[in-house]
């Protein structure tokens, strides 16, 4: 049974500089929603981040509103979250692949997002991964948007504005650069 297996959880990374985290979480099972949110924002709390909660209508607006923010906002990663229960209707594959498929390619794009949009076949396997207290996939995908951010941050390059500002002008028939202007 899946409620009772055990994984290996890397440890949380540790700051020195402030993280902001932008919750983006579609409430359509509102029991569900709110416990994803609750494991996230421990997580959160755990390492100090400063995050906002914003919610969305269902899982497929979950990606749009993270790639609108990514490009318009100032945070350092997202967590995702959110539930889709299979249906008698192929509506179910649609939603978990495309929103599944949107949060990845926002991530190939730079964003550092963990991905907490639940997937199952009933309430009761959605409530037990939901649960902070059992499976706490919403802890785990802020966790999953933490690391991601502490790797930006570690191989990231510094920012130097825009265009190009060298450190000197080199003077024309100087073939070694020693002397500038």
């Amino acid at each position: 049974m899946a409620g009772s297996e055990t994984h290996y959880t890397l440890p949380l990374p540790e700051f020195t500089d402030p993280v902001k985290v932008l919750i983006v979480v579609a409430p359509y099972y509102k029991d569900i929603a709110d416990n994803l949110v609750a494991g996230a924002k421990a997580v959160l709390d755990e390492v100090g981040a400063t995050y906002d909660v914003v919610e969305v209508p269902g899982a497929l607006e979950v990606p749009t509103a993270v790639r609108i923010a990514h490009r318009q906002s100032n945070f350092d990663g997202y967590v995702a979250l959110g539930c889709v229960i299979r249906g008698e209707t192929t509506h179910y594959d649609t939603v978990c692949n495309d929103s599944s498929r949107a949060i990845q390619l926002l991530g190939l794009e730079g964003a550092c997002i963990g991905n907490g949009i639940l997937t199952v076949e009933n309430h009761q396997q959605a409530a037990v991964r939901a649960d902070p207290a059992e499976q706490n996939k919403g802890g785990g995908a802020a966790a999953a948007a933490l690391h991601l951010v502490a790797l930006t941050r570690r191989w990231g390059r510094p920012s130097s504005g825009v265009g190009f500002k060298p450190d000197s002008i080199l003077i024309a028939g100087d073939p070694d650069g020693s002397k500038t202007a």
